[in-house]
């Protein structure tokens, strides 16, 4: 969800299927939810079968659509976050208000304003997190340099480090120390990115060690043969879509995404590409935006981190596949 949510929104998109009764949103750990209630069990399935899988904004804010398991949505409050448009007489609950854009100007799928450069760099992130940053996560820390410690000396280099630690920002440099080679330097693109990574692979299990990651010393990793140089590299995920890449942060999970894949790929040859690095549970090739993309299932977070830093950006069938970590409790 690159972009705020807003009952309004919601409801502009959902009402030309039938009469909405009501709307609930919130934040949970998968993401920003709605529910939705129409008048008519017709009406939702028009909805539903119209809507699933599309995008709100060009782009982004794809609609995943499943049937709720209520029946009646309670509603309390008229305000940004919940509405019952069968009751508005009911209070707006007073409490300081996020700013919102207004979606007037017609563009993108359903005709909404991309909030773009008006949109702040700061309130974009914050809006990635669903308003907020994670415990811990200033935003205000200018240490772009990290020390990286208890590594897998026999199993790790550069390239495994800058697969991991790319999914929280763009890297710049990363060195393995000679003199300590259970300990590696890596430079971040800013303060933030560098809090990212500490908050979400502190403690993390990376090729049988538990990662110690903390704020170094050297405020920049100095050009040399032994540092490698990722400045330039269109493997950082950080260049284009940064909000969207924000939103995609989190802890090692269980569960991989796989996109920039061959349309012509199969499960089958997925498995067979992932399976050295642990048990496949599940998996499920699917097409979303008119890409082929893949959701594969471990036993653990450990063999879900070995296989995305082994296989991020490398070669199946011809596509240089791209790895990340799916905040998806299950397949």
């Amino acid at each position: 969800m690159l972009y705020p949510m807003t009952v309004e929104v919601l409801h502009q998109v959902f009402s030309p299927y039938g009469f909405v009764e009501k709307i609930v949103t919130f934040q949970k750990t998968a993401g920003f939810q709605t529910l939705i209630q129409f008048q008519s069990r017709q009406s939702a399935i028009q909805a539903a079968g119209a809507l699933h899988g599309r995008n709100i904004y060009d782009g982004c804010c794809q609609l995943d659509i499943q049937y709720s398991n209520l029946s009646e949505l309670q509603v309390h409050y008229n305000n940004d976050r919940s509405r019952d448009f069968t009751n508005p007489s009911l209070p707006t609950e007073q409490r300081p208000r996020s700013s919102q854009l207004g979606y007037n100007d017609p563009s993108g799928l359903f005709g909404f304003q991309q909030p773009g450069a008006a949109y702040g760099q700061a309130a974009v992130i914050a809006a990635a997190f669903g308003g907020t940053l994670p415990p811990g996560v200033t935003g205000t820390n200018d240490r772009c340099t990290l020390i990286v410690s208890n590594l897998n000396s026999d199993k790790i280099d550069a390239d495994k480090l800058f697969n991991l630690f790319s999914i929280y920002g763009n890297i710049v440099r990363i060195k393995v120390l000679r003199n300590k080679p259970d300990h590696a330097l890596v430079q971040m693109a800013d303060g933030l990115q560098t809090e990212l990574a500490i908050h979400y692979l502190k403690g993390a299990m990376l090729l049988g060690q538990k990662l110690e990651v903390n704020f170094s010393k050297y405020p920049s990793i100095t050009p040399a043969p032994d540092a490698h140089d990722y400045s330039t590299s269109n493997l950082n995920r950080f260049n284009s879509n940064v909000a969207k890449n924000y939103r995609h942060c989190c802890a090692p999970t269980k569960i991989i995404h796989i996109s920039a894949l061959s349309p012509e790929i199969s499960e089958d040859a997925i498995i067979e590409h992932l399976s050295e690095h642990g048990t496949i549970v599940k998996s499920k090739l699917f097409e979303a935006s008119g890409k082929t993309q893949a959701l594969v299932q471990f036993e653990s977070e450990e063999e879900a981190t070995e296989a995305l830093v082994c296989k991020h950006a490398s070669k199946l069938e011809g596509s240089t596949i791209r790895i990340s970590f799916s905040q998806m409790q299950n397949i």
